[in-house]
């Protein structure tokens, strides 16, 4: 299901100011809120709700806190992102500009901040030099864009990984909620519940 991006512009100098849905995040208590549980994260990806997508209340707390004091340290959370997790200092040009397709161009993280999610699922990023086109139209990636992402994710997480397809999800934030926007980057969800290793495998990919 396709939808219309939300409109927002983006926010200058890097500074990021909360929304009405951070704040009724962390008005929530703790012991209420609802992590999303695998079947939960089918539906908003199948329907394209990421706006739904929440982190704990707690972790949203102190992920505006540590996004505030690394923009005092670093000058922007980009730089902090490119200097001290990718390690991609200097030139941000692409030796292939097919997403995914160089290994120098493609980062495998785990997300430091994933939103509430059940024990048991990994959240990771994958970060590429190359861009990923969306339809201006929409804001959704293009059916060429998403075959190359279902493509690498199904040949990493599946197939040299041995995850069951089952387990893998996959999406990219509209722009207007994206919290890093000028490096390219997709979402993976991995469910390792009752995959022994799993864990381990994704560590061997992901740091």
């Amino acid at each position: 299901m396709t939808m219309t991006a939300p409109a927002a512009p983006l926010p200058k100098n890097d500074v990021y100011i909360p929304t009405q849905k951070d704040q009724e995040i962390l008005d929530t208590p703790e012991h209420l809120f609802k992590v999303h549980t695998w079947s939960d994260l089918h539906s908003i990806i199948a329907e394209n709700r990421l706006e739904d997508l929440k982190r704990r209340p707690g972790d949203l707390r102190r992920y505006l806190e540590w996004g505030a004091n690394t923009r005092k340290e670093y000058g922007s959370v980009l730089k902090f992102i490119l200097t001290q997790r990718l390690l991609w200092e200097g030139d941000l040009t692409a030796r292939n500009s097919v997403p995914f397709e160089d290994e120098e161009d493609t980062k495998i993280l785990f997300n430091d901040w994933p939103y509430g999610l059940e024990p048991g699922i990994a959240h990771i990023v994958v970060w590429t030099k190359a861009e990923i086109p969306i339809d201006p139209a929409s804001g959704d990636v293009t059916e060429g864009s998403r075959s190359l992402i279902v493509g690498f994710v199904n040949k990493t997480f599946v197939g040299e990984l041995g995850i069951p397809a089952e387990n893998v999800l996959w999406f990219k934030n509209w722009a207007a909620l994206q919290s890093v926007r000028t490096v390219e980057h997709i979402h993976v969800l991995v469910n390792t519940n009752g995959i022994e290793g799993a864990m381990d495998k994704l560590k061997s990919i992901a740091h």
